[in-house]
């Protein structure tokens, strides 16, 4: 017999989770359908720094940080954009992401419970015109508990009405039929799939065990992205405006995240739209204690660190570190490599260098402000940072120049990187540290930095000369594409409806999070300002629940 429901939820990530919640806060009953292990509730936001980009808050007011609705819109739409008919849908999200960052967003979160590191971020910030990319002012709030403290909010309320019955969680369920019936969405078919015993994020068996039916008025697709699946992400790479998609990268998301509900959910009449934009980082570095496979760590870099493509040539502004990220892959791709260099000191390890994810900042994670200031504050990186330092195979650590750079050649195995001409381009650098002003566009970005107290106490060295012994020993890190996000995706309006190919919502059809492009098929546009992927996918799923919760 078929099981019923007022909704199915598809994936149980975290704009499945918001959606769901809402669905059930408003009377109905949900199915949520999994195709991991119970252990993966939260899906990639778990794993997540737990970064979310708001407005004008107490936070930025706290650090004299003046924003405004109209100053970040300025900065999205410089970012984003937009220049295809298709684009409607996706701008109007992004406006009404905009007011929902502005307003409703940290009260409604702050009444759940979530709370933020005092300290704003200051990420993805552009370096061209004030009308381009980039953000104008830090907006990167850091939730108290990172990716899993972002998550909890919407798994605490979801297993609230698991308890009462109203939401049942299908795991190791496998959805690979949307069910239409008269052009409308009634529910979802596929495969049982054998018990798993992976730990969370692990490649998990495909193994069928059996198969189902499920019916319901509404189904809310939010299965993620294509960054698991690299065959996927070159198929849609964009090479007329990044150039070559990449010979080698490696994952920032676990092996599950392949995309394959954008193909299903287009075999049931769903239009996606932007496939060809999407966003992956140029500062990956490989796990040396991996969990899924390829599996890769982003390095968040202050603005110190010098920056070299493979042949050792430095990358021209605003190729900075945290400045430009799309920029910076086009740059790297253009010299027929796909891996580029940071050189730094130990200084600017120290200072600088934070990694992307829950598990690599178990400070944060654990919500405890002793771990906290002993990991920042004391002598060294932080702990995480020294392991990769001390184990990761793109580290190269020396006590000069010479042996650095033989390092780094014999680490890629060539002589791409000729001494001379490094030594020439980092003895240019070091000259204008002797002045608070200076002709090198990184430098002035560094004091630039400094200004802000956040950076200042936290995220940018003291100016120093990198060849000064004191500042040793010198660092070399081999930088590797990192795969990530997918900025297009099912196409649908504000309220989360899946339209057609003639821009008409099909009906009880409903999609929200990285798999509509975290919005209307793609609400970035071409680049993204971070901190709105998360906030995204709670955006996009609270929009589709309350109107799915109006409807069935």
């Amino acid at each position: 017999m078929t099981e019923k429901a007022d909704s199915i939820v598809v994936g149980a990530g975290l704009a499945g989770l918001v959606a769901a919640a809402e669905l059930a806060d408003a009377g109905k009953s949900v199915l949520i359908v999994e195709q991991e292990g119970e252990n993966s509730v939260g899906g990639q936001a778990f794993w997540s720094l737990g970064g979310l980009f708001m407005i004008d808050t107490p936070e930025q007011r706290r650090m004299r940080i003046k924003d405004s609705p109209e100053l970040a819109l300025n900065d999205w739409l410089g970012s984003a954009g937009f220049d295809r008919d298709a684009d409607y849908w996706p701008r109007k999200v992004a406006e009404a992401f905009i007011e929902f960052s502005a307003g409703e967003m940290r009260p409604w979160l702050y009444e759940q419970g979530m709370r933020w590191f005092p300290v704003v971020g200051w990420a993805e910030r552009g370096g061209s015109l004030a009308d381009g990319h980039g953000n104008s002012v830090p907006r990167f709030h850091l939730t108290w508990g990172t990716g899993p403290g972002t998550v909890a909010p919407f798994e605490r309320r979801v297993r609230e009405h698991m308890a009462t019955g109203r939401i049942t969680l299908k795991c190791r369920h496998q959805v690979s039929r949307v069910v239409m019936t008269d052009g409308a969405a009634t529910g979802v078919a596929g495969e049982i799939l054998a018990p798993s015993t992976v730990e969370r994020g692990q490649q998990s068996s495909r193994d069928i065990a059996g198969e189902f039916e499920f019916s319901a008025g509404a189904v809310l697709v939010t299965a993620g992205g294509i960054g698991g699946n690299h065959d996927r992400v070159r198929a849609n790479w964009p090479v007329e405006r990044l150039g070559p998609a990449p010979a080698h990268m490696i994952s920032g998301v676990p092996h599950h995240v392949d995309g394959r509900m954008l193909g299903i959910t287009q075999d049931a009449g769903a239009a996606v739209i932007n496939s060809d934009r999407m966003w992956h980082y140029t500062e990956g570095i490989k796990n040396w204690d991996p969990i899924w496979p390829m599996h890769g760590i982003r390095i968040i870099p202050g603005p110190s660190s010098l920056w070299f493509d493979a042949t050792g040539k430095r990358l021209p502004a605003p190729c900075l570190p945290g400045f430009d990220t799309l920029a910076t892959l086009r740059e790297i791709l253009a010299t027929g490599h796909d891996y580029s260099w940071f050189v730094l000191t130990q200084k600017i390890i120290e200072k600088e260098f934070a990694l992307s994810g829950s598990e690599q900042n178990p400070d944060m994670t654990s919500q405890q402000w002793r771990e906290v200031l002993k990991s920042r504050l004391s002598k060294g990186a932080p702990p995480p940072v020294e392991a990769f330092k001390q184990h990761g195979e793109d580290f190269v650590v020396a006590d000069n120049l010479n042996e650095l750079v033989a390092g780094m050649n014999r680490l890629a195995g060539n002589e791409l990187v000729d001494h001379a001409t490094l030594e020439a381009q980092i003895v240019a650098r070091d000259a204008q540290i002797d002045n608070a002003y200076s002709k090198d566009a990184q430098v002035t970005a560094i004091h630039g930095a400094r200004k802000y107290l956040g950076d200042k106490l936290f995220r940018t060295a003291t100016p120093h000369k990198m060849l000064d012994p004191a500042n040793g020993p010198l660092i070399a890190v081999r930088l590797h594409i990192l795969t990530r996000k997918t900025l297009g995706g099912l196409h649908t309006n504000l309220d989360g409806q899946v339209l057609d190919a003639s821009g008409t919502p099909i009906a009880g059809l409903y999609a929200a999070g990285e798999v509509a492009g975290f919005g209307g098929g793609g609400y970035h546009g071409y680049n993204a300002l971070e901190g709105t992927f998360l906030g995204g996918c709670i955006f996009s799923g609270r929009c589709a629940g309350r109107h799915a919760a109006r409807v069935v």
